[in-house]
C-alpha cells in the first residue's frame, strides 16, 4: 500500500511536525494515532515517519529511514500572468510534473488589474504548490518567486547557454520544440556541464509584443514553436513541461 506523504512545517535531524491546517487534518479527520506510519518531506529529504504525539494544531513525527526520491524536473518556468483560475490551474499542474520552479511573469500584455493583484496571491500559489506536491508524492516543492518583470528574469538566467533559454513564441522563425530535442538533451548528456536549469518564458493572451521579442533576442534566448495551433499559456505551459520532463527526466 502506498504511504500518504506529509510536507513537515518545522523539522530537526530527528524529528518532524506538522502545525494548525496539517495537523487538524491528520490528527481530526484521519484520526491519526501514535505509532502509524507517513512518508514525511523535510527540507529537501523524505524519510519514513512515526507518529509520536498528534493533537489538533501540532503533529509530531520522529524520522526513521530516509527514502529515495526522484529529483525534481530542473526546469524553471516563467508564466505569464493570465486570469487567476487558469494560472492557479496551471501552477497546480506544473507542480505535479515536477518542474522546478514557478515564475510569475508580468508580461507587457498581462491585464493590468491582474497583475497588480496578483502580489496578493502568492501565499495561495505558493499553499497550491505544497497541496499538489503532497498529493503527487514529490519529495520537494517547486519555489513560487516574486512576481517578475523580463529585466528581473533575465538576471536569474545568468550565462546559461541557448538551449537552456527557451521562448515560446508565435513567429514564423520559430524553431519546432522537437528539432531542438539533440540540442535541449545535451543537459543531460555525458561530458557537458549541465545547466543548474532550464528556462522556459510562456506569453499572456495576445503573445509577446515586438518590444518583448527583441529584448528576448538581445538576451539570446531561443524562440520555440509547439506546433501550428495557438495553445492557451497554461496549455503551452503543460504541453512544454511534459515535453521536457521525457527529455530532462531521470
Amino acid at each position: 500500500m502506498t504511504r500518504r506523504r506529509w510536507i513537515a512545517d518545522e523539522w530537526t535531524d530527528t524529528s518532524a511536525f506538522l502545525l494548525e491546517e496539517q495537523a487538524a487534518h491528520l490528527s481530526r479527520v484521519l484520526r491519526a494515532q501514535p505509532g502509524q506510519q507517513f512518508d514525511v518531506v523535510a527540507g529537501d529529504r523524505v524519510y519514513r515517519g512515526t507518529i509520536v504525539s498528534a493533537a489538533d494544531n501540532r503533529v509530531e513525527f520522529s524520522l526513521d529511514r530516509r527514502i529515495e526520491t526522484a529529483a525534481s524536473l530542473p526546469l524553471a518556468v516563467a508564466l505569464s500572468i493570465v486570469r487567476f483560475e487558469r494560472f492557479e490551474w496551471a501552477v497546480e499542474k506544473l507542480t505535479e510534473l515536477g518542474v522546478a520552479q514557478i515564475i510569475p511573469l508580468a508580461a507587457q500584455r498581462s491585464e493590468k488589474h491582474l497583475v497588480q493583484a496578483a502580489a496578493k496571491r502568492l501565499e495561495r500559489w505558493r499553499k497550491i504548490t505544497r497541496e499538489s506536491a503532497q498529493q503527487s508524492r514529490r519529495g520537494d516543492v517547486p519555489e513560487i518567486s516574486d512576481i517578475m518583470r523580463l529585466p528581473a528574469l533575465f538576471a536569474s538566467c545568468g550565462e546559461l547557454p541557448r538551449r537552456a533559454r527557451l521562448l515560446l513564441s508565435e513567429r514564423e522563425d520559430a524553431a519546432m520544440l522537437q528539432d531542438l530535442q539533440e540540442e535541449i538533451a545535451k543537459e543531460k548528456s555525458p561530458g557537458v556541464e549541465p545547466s543548474a536549469k532550464v528556462y522556459a518564458a510562456i506569453g499572456p493572451e495576445g503573445g509577446w509584443t515586438e518590444t518583448e521579442s527583441t529584448m528576448f533576442a538581445e538576451q539570446q534566448w531561443q524562440p520555440v514553436s509547439l506546433g501550428p495551433r495557438i495553445l492557451r499559456t497554461e496549455t503551452a505551459a503543460i504541453m512544454l513541461a511534459s515535453v521536457l520532463n521525457i527529455w530532462l527526466g531521470e
